[in-house]
């Protein structure tokens, strides 16, 4: 006498769930064996896996462009009036993902590696300070047609887009300097280090890595370690460049580059910085408003619970200022 299976008494609707769910755990087991062996032998993949997920989100696209001396990678994305959005020293477009989707759903967003730094090409024992990037981005305007847009320049790259607004003022429509390099400030442990030429910027292993986080962040970010590894192989890999790019922009003109030109820039203008910030002390922001003689107008904001890097501490409060000012003008 045959007796039938345990399977085969169930009816085929429940057959069929079982079949699924054992799929579906199959396929989550390999996820986890494939996921977890990228983390271990490749974790660059999962942190572009995550870039693009991120940028996906915030509906932007990659690009790239021969601009000038240099072939510039950089994400575009939404529709209306343009904003360019300039990053800062050793860092990269992806450091503007966390308040891209909060812009590009009001305003046409085009996020730039500038030159030298990023997916953006370098040229060899070129010079790459503040006029010289200005020069750069200049060609970038006019091979995408970005004139009338508003330039939002972060730290480094708040001096370039300062600079390239004083030399090229018909094609700016407004200004937004983010704890901006570039102005006078009170002194701070920072400013002392650098001055006397030691490089924060650079490490050779995940301490050194936290340590010079520590610097710009007011709360670490949670960073699996193996994402560190990579984060340390690129630093060593572009080792003599970020010195070289720091040794230049130690010199007085580069200092004081966009101090000295804060009367040629004709734009509304607005000064968004970190009460904190250990890096660019917040007095840079009276610096910026007692300079700036001949905006028609001036906007300041300081936000809190942030050191040097508002637009991934803080995105909304972030977004929200900008758009604000965006709007307004």
């Amino acid at each position: 006498m045959t007796t039938l299976s345990t399977n085969s008494s169930r009816p085929l609707w429940q057959r069929l769930l079982l079949r699924r769910l054992k799929f579906i755990g199959i396929i989550a087991a390999l996820l986890i064996v494939v996921g977890g062996g990228s983390y271990v032998f490749a974790p660059q993949w999962l942190m572009q896996a995550n870039t693009m997920r991120e940028a996906m989100n915030a509906q932007l696209e990659k690009h790239s462009v021969q601009a000038g001396d240099t072939q510039w990678v950089y994400y575009e994305g939404g529709q209306g009036p343009t904003i360019v959005l300039l990053h800062g020293f050793a860092a990269r477009k992806e450091v503007w993902l966390k308040v891209a989707p909060m812009l590009t759903a009001h305003f046409r967003v085009v996020i730039p590696d500038l030159p030298g730094w990023g997916e953006s090409s370098r040229v060899p024992n070129a010079s790459y300070n503040i006029d010289n990037q200005a020069a750069r981005l200049n060609d970038f305007v006019q091979t995408l047609h970005l004139q009338h847009a508003l330039f939002v320049g972060h730290s480094m790259g708040g001096a370039i887009a300062g600079v390239y607004a004083a030399e090229h003022p018909q094609d700016v429509a407004e200004l937004a300097l983010i704890d901006s390099f570039g102005l006078k400030f009170k002194e701070n442990d920072f400013a002392k280090e650098a001055m006397s030429g030691k490089d924060p910027f650079i490490y050779d292993d995940r301490a050194g890595f936290l340590r010079a986080t520590s610097l710009a962040f007011e709360h670490m970010p949670n960073i699996p370690g193996r994402f560190i590894d990579v984060f340390v192989k690129d630093n060593i890999k572009n080792r003599a460049f970020i010195e070289s790019t720091f040794n230049e922009l130690r010199e007085d003109s580069q200092v004081n580059a966009l101090q000295s030109r804060l009367d040629k820039l004709t734009m509304p203008t607005l000064g968004m910085w970190c009460h904190d910030d250990k890096i660019i002390d917040v007095s840079a922001l009276e610096s910026l408003r007692n300079g700036l003689t001949h905006a028609p107008a001036i906007s300041t904001s300081v936000l809190n619970g942030c050191n040097h890097m508002p637009q991934m501490e803080k995105p909304q409060e972030f977004s929200q200022v900008l758009t604000s000012f965006a709007l307004q003008h």
